[in-house]
Parts: structure tokens; sequence; C-alpha cells
């Protein structure tokens, strides 16, 4: 998942790639982890546009994975579509020749920016990262999910419980009775 910065010489690039989910370093990890299994690739469409030293990249990424609700603890399939815009930088912010790559590094990500060397710009990173940061906080398979009783553990979406009704009354009932002079 490389362009090239000289074919941004003439203006915008559009560029399409769709690569599997254990080409990202990161996604393979999640995936061996067990956190989810990615269904379908990484489908990204961008457009890519050069103005000076920076190389704007716009776009949207596709896929869809398999998670675990996080109620009803049931596998579904969350698609994913997320759109995104990454900046990338192949020149240092006041174009100090006496600093070293790592500084630039930082001095670029400080400001938001990605930087890169040469001509050549690796959207692997940038594109993984818009994956992960896409990921729900807790995956639901449906927002009416009921999950799990906490006493016996059935699945309330699929049947109803036999437990017991908790006692209307409760341990501070008695507080609401107390009087005081």
């Amino acid at each position: 998942m490389r362009i090239h910065a000289d074919q941004l010489k003439t203006g915008s690039l559009r560029v399409a790639f769709a690569e599997p989910a254990d080409r990202f370093a990161g996604l393979r990890e999640i995936t061996r982890s067990g956190e989810c299994e990615f269904t379908s690739p990484i489908r990204t469409r961008l457009r890519a546009t050069r103005i000076r030293e920076l190389v704007e990249i716009e776009g949207v990424v596709q896929t869809a994975m398999r998670l675990t609700c996080g109620r009803c603890l049931s596998p579904f399939i969350y698609p994913l579509e997320v759109e995104f815009a990454i900046t990338y930088t192949g020149d240092r912010p006041g174009n100090a020749e006496n600093v070293d790559a790592e500084e630039r590094e930082q001095d670029a990500g400080e400001a938001g920016l990605i930087y890169f060397q040469g001509e050549e710009i690796d959207l692997t990173e940038g594109i993984q990262e818009q994956v992960i940061l896409s990921f729900p906080l807790r995956p639901l398979c449906r927002e009416t999910c009921r999950g799990l009783c906490a006493r016996c553990g059935v699945d309330l979406n699929q049947e109803r419980c036999r437990c017991p009704a908790p006692p209307t009354e409760s341990p501070f009932t008695a507080l609401g009775r107390l009087k005081l002079d």
C-alpha cells in the first residue's frame, strides 16, 4: 500500500487497495489475541493531493469482522466503514538540516503529521490506525440486545428467564419509614 510522491506532481491521484488483514501487523495481533476475526479484506479508496511538502490523503476504509457481543456473548458480523484524512510530510517544519530522522518524526507527530522519507509513502500504518480507532468500545450485536441473566446465564434475547423475581422491597425501604423529630 504505497504511493509515489512524484505521481502527485500533476495534481491528485485516486487509488484503491484491497489487502488481507494479516498484511497489517497490528490487525494480525488483534486477530491472534482473539478479539476479532476479519471476514473480508481491508478495502481502501483514497485520493492523494500534494501541497508543497505535504501530501493530504482522504478516503474510506471498509471491512467486516466477526466480534463477540459485550452483552449476550454471541458472535456477530460487524461491518466497518470509516472516512479518514491523513496528512503526510516529507519535510520537517522549519526545514532544519542538522536534525536526525528520529527527531524529525517526533516533530511531525506533534504537529499531527506522519513523516515519510524519499518519494515513496507507505500507507500501511495510517490505514491500520484508522481501522483500530474505529473498533467499537463495547461491541453489541444490536442496540436492543438484552444480554444474559445475571443469575442463571440464559440469553434473554432467545428465551425468558425463569429465575424468581427480585424482592421489590430494597434494604433502604426501612429508612423511608423512619420518623425524625
